[in-house]
């Protein structure tokens, strides 16, 4: 019954060869949160699995379904921080796209670069929606794969003067900060301490790659009317973070509380985050169910931890292009 079936198969190089605007990048997760916002998905929270508490590593396994791609989507990605020692990337996996009607397997797809590509999209969609009007300086803690495409896709909506980079080893922030140089606008500064990136900035995203919570992240540094996007799975906010935020914006609620990992893991086991002091996810606001900034003395903390959806929206995308333009490996069923 299955003879004649297909999948198409993109990998890293598939990935990067296919030509796409950061634009299109921004649009297909914001879509992907319009859709959420409405209702129109289904969406597991995520699982982990760490099979060996002496490694550093563990799997994240998500899964979800947009009904505007018409897709089912399942990615499974490894999170091991001393990767960089192999001369890995941290997250390596696949996403396996569905048709929902039949259960057909239609693509496989590199996750790598779109866990990266997405995750900077969904920081994006957060600063269009909760920054600052004409914010001037941007910090990024943290060099991941991510990190870039942070600082890539949101300094392409405003017109920074300065984007700050700090990350524990000094070869990585050096290596980010080189990299921005050659493509951005603005004026790339190399950081040695958190405090020096974080005061005074706009927006600030926090990507770290912490083995234990720390709390490196000092509320007294963050200037009020700010935005600040933490994402790293171990928290580095100190635990009356809140307590300077006027607003606190999520990805989605059922992963706020679901599993050990996040930014935010503390303040919602302690309860300082609840489902009713929570001002909104973000698909309400894109939506235009909830506001978003309402003027520029908020100071707002939009953390996002990552959803299936981002990930088939995104991958779904690189198929349609792949598809047209000749790129990949069809493989028999």
């Amino acid at each position: 019954m299955s003879e004649g079936l297909e999948i198409l198969y993109l990998d890293r190089d598939d990935i990067s060869r296919i030509e796409i605007e950061d634009s299109e990048i921004v649009e297909a997760v914001e879509q992907a949160f319009a859709a959420q916002g409405r209702g129109e998905y289904v969406q597991n929270p995520r699982a982990n699995l760490r099979h060996d508490p002496t490694n550093q590593g563990f799997f994240n396994i998500l899964a979800g379904y947009l009904a505007h791609l018409d897709l089912a989507g399942f990615k499974v990605v490894g999170d091991f921080v001393p990767n960089y020692k192999l001369g890995l990337a941290s997250e390596l996996g696949y996403i396996l796209l569905m048709r929902p009607d039949s259960g057909v397997p239609v693509a496989i797809v590199d996750a790598s670069h779109i866990t990266d590509m997405r995750t900077g999209a969904v920081s994006a969609t957060g600063a269009r929606h909760l920054a600052p009007r004409a914010p001037r300086v941007l910090a990024n803690i943290g060099a991941r794969g991510s990190s870039y495409w942070n600082v890539r896709l949101i300094a392409a909506l405003f017109d920074f003067e300065e984007i700050r980079i700090h990350s524990r080893r000094a070869e990585s922030r050096e290596a980010l900060a080189a990299r921005l140089a050659g493509e951005a606008a603005a004026r790339v500064v190399v950081c040695s301490t958190w405090e020096e990136a974080i005061r005074g900035a706009d927006v600030i995203v926090e990507a770290t790659r912490l083995v234990r919570p720390e709390p490196l992240f000092r509320s007294e540094w963050v200037k009020p009317g700010s935005l600040v996007i933490p994402y790293g799975s171990q928290s580095a906010l100190e635990d009356g973070f809140l307590d300077v935020c006027d607003k606190v914006v999520i990805d989605t609620w059922s992963h706020a509380h679901a599993g050990p990992y996040g930014a935010l893991r503390h303040q919602v086991d302690s309860g300082a985050l609840t489902q009713e002091n929570l001002h909104a996810e973000i698909g309400q606001i894109v939506n235009g169910d909830r506001p978003g900034r309402e003027n520029d003395a908020e100071t707002i903390l939009f953390w996002h931890r990552g959803q299936a959806i981002s990930d088939i929206a995104l991958a779904a995308m690189f198929m349609a292009k792949a598809r047209r333009d000749g790129v990949g490996r069809v493989l028999p069923y």
